[in-house]
């Protein structure tokens, strides 16, 4: 009977011993999961933070310099009237503090709120909605996790009938909304993949650069149209052909010079100049040098879509009225104008000063077909992006004070029409429908 009790006593000893390593080591285990989930949590909201730069968010979604970020109230211009910017800090108020994951992926990439409510296009949920589960998963985290919460309401979108009746988006999305994340083109490297996924979804390129319909819906969401990235008209601006036309767009642009443009605002090509000064300043400059040599890897496949302007340096005609030019012997005009006002920056060649004046001989902006770019720099004038990795930061005056609009036609169809540039001359009523919209601009 002893026996069985001492017997009974180690067997309950030796189980106990069992079941305190089985315990330390489930303890251990646990602790070690933990520790690989907020490395994993860490990770994510590092990732998100990247992402939401390349999202530009904080452009849209901050009211200005002094504002907090994220906290919206940024007014937009629209077609349609002016549509304020949502408030997407983490404040549970006026923010999206209770958005779960499931609420904030149908935000971002459908364009429902957690309310039901319907966004408004100008927000690029059309492009967001290729974002993969992965990436919405770590901007989630960023945003309720790093952004800091505050407690601001925006000012209420209040569009006229019918554009006011949110319900009616329902058809519109169903009409012109494409669902589907982004795939890789298994005929396409991965370097190409990822320069299309960032143009196409987070990077949201085509809501500036492909043309609208009559229902301000792109006309393109991928490389499978020639219209998508061929150019458009936002906010009294030219958003650039990004096609590989060869006067208009980035046909004899270098990968490099593409690079050098998204990371400091200036390339061999152009400088930065308009909205996407903010582009450069809030998002581009900051991509990690893959992914900007990514973006210009998959730009520069894009094939070019026609157009009527060319650039010809090399024809008789140029040598001849460079000559005249030099020499005084001949007036065209708007030379004199340039020569006056232009020529101490972009030279009499046409050829600027590289990394400080941008050329006009070729550049891409002044051979588009849509002049509008070029009439609202000589009317307003522009800066140049301040970059961490830019150049010296220039500042380009306003003439709508010092030129008729004659006179800055004249000037413009003279730089579109030198140095082998061919492009359509811009007209005194050109010049002076812009003149009245930029003085009616809020």
């Amino acid at each position: 009977m002893q026996l069985m009790v001492l017997i009974i006593f180690a067997f309950r000893a030796l189980l106990n011993r069992t079941t305190v390593k089985i315990a330390a080591c489930a303890c251990a285990a646990l602790l070690s999961s933990l520790a690989v989930a907020q490395q994993a949590d860490s990770a994510d909201i590092s990732r998100g933070a990247y992402l939401a730069r390349v999202g530009d968010c904080v452009a849209c979604h901050t009211a200005g310099p002094q504002s907090p970020p994220f906290a919206g109230g940024l007014p937009l211009n629209s077609p349609f009237g002016i549509i304020y910017s949502t408030n997407i800090t983490p404040d549970p108020l006026t923010g999206i503090g209770n958005y779960s994951l499931d609420d904030f992926s149908r935000a971002v990439r459908n364009g429902v709120t957690k309310d039901g409510r319907r966004l408004y296009p100008a927000m690029p949920y059309p492009s967001f909605t290729a974002i993969t589960d992965d990436d919405i998963r770590a901007l989630y985290a960023y945003f309720m996790n790093e952004v800091a919460p505050v407690n601001h309401k925006p000012p209420e979108t209040k569009l006229p009938f019918p554009f006011n009746i949110r319900l009616s988006l329902i058809f519109w999305d169903a009409a012109f909304v494409k669902h589907k994340r982004f795939k890789p083109h298994i005929d396409r490297d991965a370097q190409w993949n990822r320069g299309a996924y960032l143009v196409q979804s987070l990077g949201h390129c085509g809501a500036c650069h492909t043309p609208r319909g009559l229902a301000f819906q792109e006309k393109a969401y991928s490389e499978s149209s020639p219209l998508y990235l061929s150019g458009a008209v936002v906010d009294n601006w030219f958003a650039a052909n990004l096609t590989g036309d060869p006067a208009s767009g980035l046909g004899r642009w270098s990968q490099a010079d593409i690079v050098s443009f998204l990371e400091t605002g200036h390339s061999n090509q152009i400088a930065v100049f308009g909205s996407m000064t903010n582009v450069i300043e809030n998002s581009t400059q900051y991509l990690h040098k893959d992914d900007l040599n990514a973006i210009a890897h998959y730009l520069k496949s894009l094939p070019a879509h026609g157009e009527k302007p060319a650039y010809k340096p090399d024809t008789p005609s140029v040598s001849r009225k460079m000559s005249a030019m030099v020499t005084g012997e001949m007036e065209y005009p708007g030379a004199g104008l340039y020569q006056s006002f232009c020529a101490k920056c972009h030279k009499v060649t046409g050829h600027g000063e590289p990394g400080k004046f941008p050329k006009l001989a070729g550049n891409s902006i002044v051979l588009s077909e849509n002049a509008i770019s070029l009439i609202h720099l000589l009317l307003e004038g522009s800066k140049t992006a301040q970059a961490k990795a830019g150049q010296e930061h220039q500042e380009m005056p306003g003439f709508a004070e010092k030129f008729s609009d004659r006179q800055i036609a004249e000037v413009l169809s003279f730089i579109r029409n030198s140095w082998g540039n061919q492009a359509s001359p811009v007209t005194t009523r050109q010049v002076s429908s812009l003149r009245r919209a930029l003085q009616k601009k809020p």
